[in-house]
């Protein structure tokens, strides 16, 4: 059980206080299930070579040129990211109804609102209302997550892991706290990418459909096992979040990665 709590600097969301360990937008994409960065020049010959870094006189950041592919795959993205939580839809209900079920299997929910969905962390009973900050694919997120790691998932909804501060981040509005970080952080609502790291991303992208799903799991993970580190307690929520978003650029820009697998912080992830 946990009870949410205002106030404190995190801003948008809601502390959780730990009352017990216990919680009873193109085809060419390969389908499966604002800072510049400096990098190497070798690498991007290497790894990202049909990418070009073009500076505009208007812009003092440069833009990087995309094969075919990278145009399509990051459309379909951005088309993704463009659509908002709408409450009445019955797709956008049913996708909230899985979340449920798949977080908490044993526990019938009573309603889509419901003073139950405290429990996950949101911050009142209808959590519709705290989709604005990360839209529908804040959800896709969530579910990609719970499916594919469901041990992590679980782990981190439940913070079974690691000893946690008396007042915890809340799970489910980190969670969408995190995708608006990754989409900020990979400058996906741009043309163009205009950063190293957005340019990096969008060759995984490329390869991999379920690349942005994948890297929020990495993201979620890594964000918990920084708070862990940081022994953080609520109101250091975004300095862990600033210091999960600059290991996450080290680590995509490092010149070994060849896919979002090879990232040292995947490892923190348990099926």
């Amino acid at each position: 059980m946990i009870e949410g709590e205002g106030g404190g600097g995190g801003g948008s969301f809601v502390a959780v206080r730990r009352i017990s360990q216990g919680l009873d937008r193109g085809n060419t994409c390969h389908s499966t299930s604002v800072e510049v960065v400096a990098g190497s020049a070798a690498w991007l010959g290497r790894g990202l070579s049909c990418v070009c870094a073009q500076r505009r006189e208007s812009d003092a950041r440069p833009s990087f040129d995309l094969t075919i592919s990278q145009e399509e795959c990051l459309q379909r993205l951005q088309n993704r990211i463009d659509v908002t939580y709408e409450s009445s839809l019955p797709e956008h209900q049913e996708a909230l109804m899985a979340l449920w079920n798949a977080a908490f299997p044993e526990e019938e929910l009573r309603g889509l609102i419901s003073e139950q969905w405290k429990e996950m962390g949101w911050q009142g009973k209808d959590p519709s209302t705290d989709f604005r900050g990360g839209g529908f694919i804040s959800l896709e997120n969530l579910l990609y997550f719970t499916r594919s790691f469901p041990k992590s998932f679980q782990d981190l909804l439940r913070k079974q892991e690691g000893d946690r501060a008396l007042w915890e981040y809340p799970f489910a509005v980190a969670g969408v706290n995190i995708t608006f970080m990754l989409i900020q952080m990979l400058d996906l609502e741009a043309v163009k990418p205009r950063t190293l790291v957005g340019a990096t991303f969008l060759k995984f992208l490329a390869e991999s459909e379920s690349a942005f799903d994948l890297l929020y799991c990495i993201a979620f993970k890594l964000m918990d096992h920084q708070w862990l580190a940081m022994h953080a307690s609520y109101m250091d929520f975004n300095t862990v979040m600033k210091a999960t978003r600059r290991q996450l650029e080290t680590e995509l820009l490092q010149e070994d990665i060849t896919r979002l697998e090879d990232l040292p912080s995947y490892s923190l992830l348990s099926r």
